[in-house]
């Protein structure tokens, strides 16, 4: 069934649980499609998506679920070039994976249509066997593969697009454009570009979709903006160049990335970042914009979410909590472990103002029975979500990562002060749901686990039960909301 873009306006509300669309892989199909069963919002994470995609082809699709979900995708003879490819029905045996292509501002047809698979699928798998909604979630700055995730996820039916790590202004515009299967396009934001220089990205469902599919518009998703200020939620609601459908107000003890300080840094004892009174959102002006807002950060437990109702919110957003439980995409020994640390009380969340080569803070579990990644790694920049797009001397644009090789990065103009401490997000992140890469001359890359800084309700769980699993994570958090009720 297709709506009109105008028509989400009319669906039902979104439920008060959102599960959050947290890291690369970890929130897999298979943690969304359980929360969605159970009435909430599950959402699925497309960062690196479509390296994650071709990856669990390479291990041989064991479940048989990507091949399911592509003999449904509208584009076959997409499909059947990407399994030639990718698909190794033994497995990689031990071989290294094989890579996909760096995305650029100019990305070829079969790289774009690659990432619509991916994008595809996961939002197929996610809403198998039952009619609750899917949420899917990306980050702006990821801006390059965000269009073809955008378009693969509307073809499978995704309900809400949920965005942030950024300011995701053009989103609402790209979203109606697609749905009616024309021409999207958004700034390619470039350093040293003036401000009425117009470097486009482009995508034109039409050059990948036949006429069968174009035919009919596809139903425009929800989109939900993730904010950390009033600011920024005001200039969404009011100057996005299309409908904006709520917010989710994420504090600073959110898990991965963070919104830096208002002000100058300031770094406490341990060298992280402090933060104070100006980082807090005003709910009395949110409430003012009129649109339904879910709070995020701290909120995985039964109390916080009777709270954020009481202040006018629609309900929370919740990661850490979904993050561990079975569903999650983390390679089970890794969740294991974190899991022993967590109960016992070892383990230990930072916010590490130096890891991202996006120069934001990024939350960071350290374990002290998990190798994880460290500043002994050879640099090596071979999946790239994470670079920024400059202009270079002779007016081309080239691509640099704060985490790349140093002599790279400076050969490319950067200062190689700004390489200090930097870490591999893309491949560290990876690793964590079991699919790293194998270097000849640096063995397997190592996990880089993230986590929020609140971890009541994980140990609140583990409490009754070594392992839990989404719908635990459920009833604990509608207990509270249940019982007042």
């Amino acid at each position: 069934m297709t709506v009109s873009p105008t028509d989400a306006a009319a669906s039902p509300p979104l439920p008060p649980i959102i599960q959050g669309g947290m890291g690369v892989g970890v929130s897999s199909w298979r943690l969304a499609r359980a929360v969605s069963r159970l009435g909430q919002l599950g959402v699925v994470s497309a960062t690196a998506l479509d390296t994650v995609f071709v990856r669990r082809l390479q291990d041989g699709d064991p479940d048989g679920g990507l091949r399911r979900a592509m003999a449904h995708f509208p584009i076959p003879e997409v499909c059947e070039r990407v399994l030639r490819r990718f698909f190794r029905p033994g497995g990689r045996a031990g071989a290294p994976y094989t890579l996909l292509p760096l995305y650029r501002q100019h990305s070829g047809v079969a790289r774009q249509q690659i990432t619509m698979l991916a994008a595809f699928a996961e939002v197929f798998l996610a809403k198998e066997g039952h009619d609750g909604p899917v949420g899917v979630n990306l980050l702006t700055k990821v801006q390059l593969p965000n269009m073809a995730s955008l378009y693969g996820a509307m073809l499978a039916g995704v309900n809400v697009v949920l965005m942030g790590a950024g300011i995701p202004r053009e989103i609402p515009g790209v979203l109606d454009a697609l749905a009616e299967h024309r021409p999207a396009t958004m700034r390619l934001e470039i350093e040293g570009t003036r401000d009425d220089a117009r470097d486009l990205l482009v995508f034109d469902p039409r050059v990948h979709a036949p006429a069968s599919v174009t035919a009919a518009p596809l139903a425009r998703p929800r989109f939900l903006a993730i904010v950390s200020a009033n600011s920024l939620a005001a200039t969404l609601a009011r100057k996005a160049n299309g409908q904006v459908d709520g917010f989710v107000v994420e504090g600073w003890t959110a898990g991965g990335h963070n919104a830096p300080p208002r002000g100058p840094l300031q770094l406490d004892e341990r060298g992280e970042p402090v933060y104070g009174e100006r980082d807090r959102v005003d709910l009395d002006k949110l409430r003012e914009l009129g649109l339904p807002f879910w709070l995020a950060g701290g909120m995985g437990t039964p109390d916080a979410l009777a709270r954020a109702l009481a202040l006018g919110a629609a309900g929370v957003q919740v990661g850490t909590l979904f993050a561990f439980c079975e569903e999650s995409g983390i390679e089970p020994a890794l969740r294991a472990s974190a899991l022993a640390e967590i109960a016992d009380g070892t383990a230990r969340v930072v916010t590490d103002p130096r890891a991202s080569a996006t120069g934001y803070p990024f939350k960071r579990m350290e374990l002290d029975t998990v190798a994880q990644q460290d500043d002994t790694r050879i640099r090596n920049c071979d999946l790239g979500y994470l670079r920024t797009a400059f202009r270079g001397p002779d007016g081309r644009v080239v691509y640099r990562c704060a985490a790349e090789p140093v002599e790279d990065y400076v050969a490319k103009g950067g200062d190689a002060a700004d390489t200090v401490g930097r870490r591999c997000l893309c491949n560290g992140l990876v690793a964590n749901i079991g699919l790293a890469q194998r270097r000849e001359d640096d063995g397997i890359e190592r996990p880089l686990l993230t986590s929020g800084h609140d971890l009541e309700g994980v140990r609140a769980l583990l409490a009754a039960n070594p392992r839990y699993g989404a719908a635990d994570a459920v009833e604990y958090l509608l207990a509270a909301v249940t019982t007042r009720a």
